[in-house]
């Protein structure tokens, strides 16, 4: 080649070094080697089946891209800024190893449908893996929720002690919200599987080209239908983008209770030390770095996605070279979010609740008063008269510093007749739990099956993400 550019035919001076350093994309893109060279692979195999190329060219340009496969792999094939982005490289070495044959790999493609291709066999990629990794993490909730079905903690609302709960019963909230974000994870996969390469630049091709079966090579479930769109939209990175923050929220909000659980305030449960790290001057500390890196990282998922967002949200059709800014974005998401589930099974899988200093924070805070309440509806006491015979009660001791425990039973009936002595076993915190047996409550019988419930889900889960792996993710080992 004359030059290394491959669009240079139009023009007749050189370009400002200025203009390379802002147009290359190399720096970052050529994380996609392996999908730009299987997606050569599998375009040039479609070329010679169409009757386009032949038979020995194709032979020459699969053994080259393999050969440029492996020389990436190795380190031997150095990347430069002037050859721009990892398409360029490949074809310009491969035209190097080939000669003049390597000229027609781009044969009714674009660099347009090119990229939209990688991009989207990078993300279907991601998409699994993290779904992988968030698995493995709602498995780490589970087995620790199972081993504290009856063991009970103080509930909170606005980080003031409310209702008891069980320990189980808090964890599977965050169960249940990494399930969903499993779920929104595999509706982005269904939405990015379809194959753009064949749009071209945005109006196809006037090669006879034949989409379906590049789509069957690469394991996509179908082609793209319109060509515009094809190369226009990178909402499914959107999709995987938007996924991965609303899972770096739920991260970050389990992240927080951690920090507060192991502090010396609350001491609900410690982390072992192998996930913890010292503070260089003070030297009796042990601090949860690792949970607050977790928290800090949901602000930059967020970012992430507003970034890409507010990049697509005021292109025209079609392609325009903004969209060269989706993939750094998108690579720092799957990489901060896999550190991150992969941080958080780690501390869950090292995290100790400590069950004697959680029955001691129920005695505090008045957690049976909601109890006590529903204890004098059941007889007959309207509600909002029980709430007030309650608060008052509350207030009492608050002036006398008794809990409402260590009040004697004339007390409380002189405030409404209805109470008996049974009223203290209303006040048991495991007897408030076991009563809560309302479907989707924190009675250990009601938690027990949730848990059970979430695994099988899970287990569902896991196989269905299985099948797409074997089925529709594309190996390179299928032509080396």
């Amino acid at each position: 080649m004359k030059t290394p550019k491959l669009w240079s035919g139009r023009f007749a001076g050189t370009v400002d070094e200025l203009v390379d350093r802002v147009n290359a994309s190399i720096d970052f893109d050529r994380r996609l080697y392996r999908e730009d060279i299987r997606g050569s692979v599998a375009h040039v195999r479609m070329l010679a089946r169409q009757g386009i190329i032949g038979a020995s060219e194709r032979d020459q340009l699969v053994d080259g891209l393999g050969q440029v496969l492996r020389e990436i792999e190795s380190g031997e094939l150095a990347f430069q800024q002037k050859l721009e982005d990892i398409h360029t490289h490949v074809e310009v070495r491969l035209h190097e190893i080939c000669g003049s044959v390597a000229g027609k790999l781009h044969t009714a493609r674009s660099r347009n449908d090119q990229v939209a291709l990688d991009s989207r066999l990078y993300t279907k990629r991601a998409t699994l893996d993290l779904a992988d990794e968030l698995t493995t993490l709602v498995e780490a909730l589970l087995t620790l929720a199972e081993t504290h079905c009856d063991t009970v903690m103080p509930g909170y609302t606005h980080l003031q002690r409310a209702q008891p709960v069980s320990v189980a019963h808090h964890l599977h909230a965050y169960v249940e919200m990494f399930q969903r974000d499993l779920g929104r994870f595999a509706d982005a996969f269904e939405r990015m599987d379809r194959m753009p390469l064949g749009a071209g630049a945005l109006a196809g091709t006037t090669h006879p080209i034949e989409r379906r079966s590049v789509a069957a090579e690469l394991r996509f479930a179908s082609v793209t239908a319109n060509s515009i769109d094809s190369v226009a939209s990178r909402d499914y990175a959107l999709e995987l983008m938007s996924a991965a923050a609303i899972c770096g929220a739920h991260l970050s909000r389990l992240a927080e209770e951690i920090v507060l659980w192991v502090s010396q305030e609350f001491a609900f449960a410690e982390l072992d030390d192998s996930v913890c790290t010292g503070s260089s001057m003070m030297p009796q500390k042990k601090n949860p770095d690792l949970a607050e890196l977790v928290r800090g990282k949901a602000g930059r998922l967020g970012g992430n996605f507003l970034a890409l967002f507010v990049t697509l949200k005021g292109l025209p059709l079609a392609y325009n070279k903004d969209l060269q800014e989706d993939k750094e974005p998108l690579f720092d998401t799957v990489d901060h979010l896999g550190m991150c589930l992969q941080s958080m099974t780690l501390m869950l899988q090292h995290l100790r609740f400590r069950p004697e200093r959680l029955r001691q924070a129920l005695v505090q805070g008045f957690l049976g008063a909601t109890d006590l309440a529903d204890y004098l509806v059941a007889r007959g006491v309207p509600f909002r008269e029980a709430h007030e015979v309650i608060g008052t009660l509350v207030r009492t001791c608050i002036a006398e510093g008794l809990t409402l425990e260590e009040l004697p039973l004339e007390r409380f009936r002189a405030l409404s007749p209805a109470f008996e002595a049974s009223l203290f076993d209303a006040l048991d915190p495991a007897q408030m739990l076991a009563a809560r047996t309302v479907e989707g409550g924190p009675a250990p019988v009601r938690v027990a099956k949730a848990l059970e419930l979430s695994r099988a889900q899970l287990a569902a889960r896991v196989s269905e993400l299985t099948s797409w792996r074997a089925t529709r993710l594309a190996s390179l080992a299928s032509f080396e």
